[in-house]
């Protein structure tokens, strides 16, 4: 009966592995944008994709990745739910995350014998007892501290905040902090508020600030009815008071300063040291000599502002711990008719510590009117509505958003109040001594562009040719012009892919990357064959319901000097360096423009574009990869530009005897990243994440 049982487990579990090998489901980084620039069809290899790690069992690498992208993916990784692999494509060395499960070169022959590799790795190893741990680097957490007043102010070490003096309180971090699958430089929860607002900050501080004597309150001893003894204490969250701690440290459930309160049953007047964080007292640290002051304290619920008492101790309705308050009226001596006055119409505690003046309302307790005197000092949002500023993280993988791209936006509420972006990818070296040749020169700038690098390999090559006095047949500069507008083919259509990931449109999504594949390395007569197919899906985008609702009005930008290419010519401006090249003079070329400069506008403005690459390259009537002619031993300087399929790059070098001495490169995206704070600033979130998207910034252009 036992070898019964165990034959049927064995069964059972042969063949639940054989459905788990079968339904791999792939997170990849740095996303299906940059596997689709490399030829690689995800979808021919069974391999499903998934928006988040913790829906995938599989970590699909696409390198090779600079370091910035492999601490990224390091923490994907660690939140993969197990059994989970690794399958690296294109290197095998992708430390700090672990080895890989299957590799494979960077083709979509490599891809599918990984796969292939990775099915039988499931199926042996999906239930192996022993598996191995991970934890990423980057998640590592240490201590540092910070100051309640001032979350900017933080350090390695103790000591009191240089701007206001207060003790400096302990917290855990990481180096970098994740949230999802995004990648943003650690920001504490108190640092997500509104530091221009002292409102903000005072509230901030009423929550964090008392954990900065935690541990004094533990150790100090005071003078009860059997001498000196140490007071216990325990420590609570005042949010969740149900969480309850022998030792100081932060609540699981919010991570808020646990703040300690009395044992109960025990003789004590330290509370009455307990210092005012919130009220008038300020941001005293020392002891209150209760004797001699003219302003005794009460204590009340931050809660439950009706209880008060002239003891310290926790309130009966949530047991949170009571604070103290400054005297009431004219801060002279409280007599009981004030006290009862006061609590008979349950006037509310303002978030400076007195009492508010507003009329009780019926049916309504007194702690929700208090909201009124927290969030006076604070900046109205555009609907009226007073709310915490957060920070919020996007990025480097997030769906819908350029691989390596990292946003960070501040939102009041659901509308964006900042943001910054910047590239989680380099910047990486333009010159490198391994790449001072001519041919190594172009292979490398190339290299560093994956989204498109038959761009920047013509802007190498007319750069070099120049400075050596060197120039190309016409026939080859027609076909090399023909190999760029079938890259800005491909690239829009990956931009269009992309929009149907953001706007929840499969079809879109699919349609376009199918394309995109499809034409990245067809020849010109097969360009001209698929031209009616590509046709078709841009009419019936363009007239997909619910488009010009969607995208119209949507990160709207006048006419500048500052755009470039497609985002330019969406904005009005006739701006296309390819107006100024012969070659395509010669074959009838115009500058295509359109006038609103929105999201709608661009998306428009990309369609038409590629409707008029078809036809550059039907005039051209061969495409060909841009090669570096034999420029041998010359010497000389040279300057270039190429319209890629983002704007404008520009190319500037020093060719000495035959070696590259000097290198210096602009691109569209340098420009465009400081757009993002304009597109987004007072936008509602889905809208302002729309309007980034139709930027269709490559993080990748950026070098040092």
């Amino acid at each position: 009966m036992r070898g019964a049982r165990q034959g049927t487990m064995a069964v059972l579990q042969r063949l639940a592995a054989a459905g788990m090998s079968r339904d791999l489901r792939g997170f990849v980084v740095p996303g299906a944008d940059i596997a689709r620039a490399t030829g690689i069809d995800l979808g021919v290899a069974e391999l499903h994709l998934s928006a988040t790690p913790r829906h995938a069992n599989v970590l699909v690498v696409i390198g090779p990745l600079p370091a910035g992208l492999l601490n990224a993916a390091s923490v994907i990784y660690a939140q993969m739910p197990r059994p989970r692999a690794i399958l690296a494509l294109g290197s095998d060395d992708i430390a700090p995350l672990p080895a890989p499960d299957a590799t494979g070169p960077l083709t979509q022959v490599g891809l599918e014998a990984a796969i292939v590799d990775l099915r039988q790795i499931f199926a042996k190893g999906a239930f192996q007892p022993d598996v191995d741990d991970f934890e990423a680097p980057a998640l590592e957490t240490r201590t540092e501290y910070t100051c309640p007043m001032h979350p900017e102010v933080v350090q390695d070490t103790p000591g009191n905040c240089p701007k206001c003096g207060m003790t400096l309180v302990v917290r855990e971090t990481s180096a970098t902090s994740y949230a999802g699958h995004s990648m943003p430089e650690h920001k504490h929860k108190a640092a997500t508020l509104n530091h221009s607002q002292p409102m903000a900050a005072s509230h901030d501080h009423a929550k964090n600030g008392q954990s900065a004597d935690a541990e004094t309150h533990a150790r100090h001893k005071t003078k009860g009815k059997h001498g000196s003894t140490e007071t216990p204490f325990k420590y609570t969250c005042p949010m969740h008071p149900e969480v309850v701690s022998d030792e100081p440290g932060s609540c699981p459930k919010c991570e808020m300063f646990l703040v300690p309160v009395e044992a109960k049953g025990k003789d004590t007047d330290h509370g009455k040291e307990h210092v005012n964080h919130g009220g008038r007292h300020g941001h005293h640290h020392g002891q209150v000599d209760h004797a001699s002051s003219e302003m005794p304290l009460q204590y009340t619920c931050p809660m439950h502002p009706e209880i008060i008492s002239d003891d310290p101790g926790s309130c009966p309705k949530c047991s949170m711990s009571l604070v103290p308050v400054a005297e009431v009226g004219d801060h002279s001596r409280h007599d009981d008719k004030t006290h009862d006055k006061a609590h008979d119409q349950n006037s509310t505690v303002d978030h400076q510590g007195g009492h508010g003046n507003g009329d009780a309302i019926e049916g309504v307790e007194a702690h929700f009117m208090s909201m009124v005197d927290l969030t006076r000092d604070m900046r109205a949002s555009a609907d009226g509505l007073k709310m915490e500023w957060i920070d919020v993280p996007f990025g480097p993988f997030f769906p819908g958003l350029p691989s390596g791209l990292q946003l960070d936006l501040t939102l009041d509420g659901d509308a964006v109040a900042s943001a910054s972006a910047g590239s989680a990818v380099g910047p990486r070296k333009l010159m490198p001594e391994s790449a001072n040749t001519p041919r190594a020169f172009v292979d490398h700038l190339a290299a560093l562009s994956p989204l498109n690098p038959v761009a920047y390999r013509l802007l190498a090559c007319f750069a070099l040719e120049q400075a050596a006095g060197q120039s190309v047949l016409s026939n080859v500069a027609c076909a090399r012009i023909a190999a760029v507008e079938r890259e800005r083919i491909a690239s829009h259509l990956g931009w269009l892919s992309e929009f149907g990931v953001q706007s929840g449109s499969s079809w879109i999504e699919k349609r376009a990357a199918a394309l995109q594949l499809k034409v990245r390395s067809a020849a010109a007569i097969e360009i001209e064959t698929l031209k009616p197919e590509i046709d078709t899906f841009l009419a019936r985008l363009q007239r997909t319901p619910l488009l010009n609702a969607r995208l119209r009005g949507i990160g709207k930008l006048p006419a500048d000097a500052a755009l470039s290419g497609p985002v330019a010519r969406a904005s009005g401006m006739a701006n296309d360096t390819r107006s100024d090249d012969p070659i395509y003079a010669g074959i009838g070329f115009s500058v295509l423009t359109m006038t609103d400069g929105d999201a709608l506008a661009r998306l428009a403005q990309r369609c038409a574009e590629i409707s008029q690459s078809l036809d550059v390259i039907a005039a051209a009537g061969a495409i060909a990869i841009p090669k570096l002619l034999d420029i041998g031993a010359a010497s000389g300087t040279g300057k270039a530009v190429v319209e890629t399929p983002r704007g404008a790059a520009r190319l500037s070098l020093t060719l000495s005897k035959g070696k590259v001495t000097e290198a210096k490169v602009s691109t569209p995206t340098a420009a465009h990243l400081a757009l993002i704070q304009d597109i987004a600033v007072g936008r509602e979130l889905g809208d302002a994440l729309t309007g980034v998207g139709s930027l269709d910034i490559s993080p990748w252009e950026v070098t040092s």
